[in-house]
């Protein structure tokens, strides 16, 4: 009997405790049935900040100063980590299918070449104002050695030394167009 009433005892505190510390929803803020924590493949993880990576750097258009004489103009080349990214997004199963096939690129060589740079003439924009359009081209050919394994049915593994990709590119950005000073009469 005397064993009996220390569990109660026991469970009436735990109730208690629980029910002041805001377990339960009564002593403080509750999210309810979000409370609960739902898991994440990492498949999903990774694509979800592979997106907001590009869209922080790659897929903004930028607004530059005004194109100005004897000043040189327009962006940098594409980096390597961009026409990579392009190329795996333009190939979306090169990587291969885990355990049946796997890619390798190795040694990878990009060479990147200027085709085209040109200006539009001023135009309005609607949220940015009067503005030149600014159209950079580049074609990247991407050199490198590529592995492939095939793990089934029968494993084995082919190698290409001398495999080679292009990509296309085109960088288009904004530069702002001066305001001509009003003459007054």
């Amino acid at each position: 009997m005397r064993k009996m009433n220390y569990r109660i005892v026991a469970c009436l505190t735990l109730l208690a405790a629980a029910v002041a510390s805001g377990c339960f929803g009564f002593g403080g803020f509750s999210l309810g049935i979000f409370s609960v924590p739902v898991p994440v493949s990492p498949y999903f993880q990774g694509a979800y900040e592979d997106m907001a990576f590009e869209n922080d750097r790659y897929d903004q258009v930028p607004v530059l100063p005004p194109i100005v004489e004897g000043v040189p103009e327009g962006l940098d080349a594409p980096s390597d980590d961009e026409v990579v990214r392009l190329l795996e997004r333009a190939k979306p199963n090169n990587g291969g299918v885990p355990f049946l096939e796997t890619r390798y690129r190795n040694n990878v060589k990009i060479k990147k070449e200027l085709i085209a740079d040109y200006v539009d003439p001023p135009r309005f924009f609607p949220m940015v104002g009067a503005v030149q359009v600014h159209h950079v081209h580049y074609k990247c050919t991407v050199y490198y050695e590529q592995t492939v394994r095939v793990g089934w049915p029968i494993p084995y593994t082919m190698e290409n030394k001398d495999a080679q990709e292009i990509v296309y590119i085109d960088k288009d950005h904004l530069h702002a167009v001066q305001q001509q000073p009003e003459t007054s009469m």
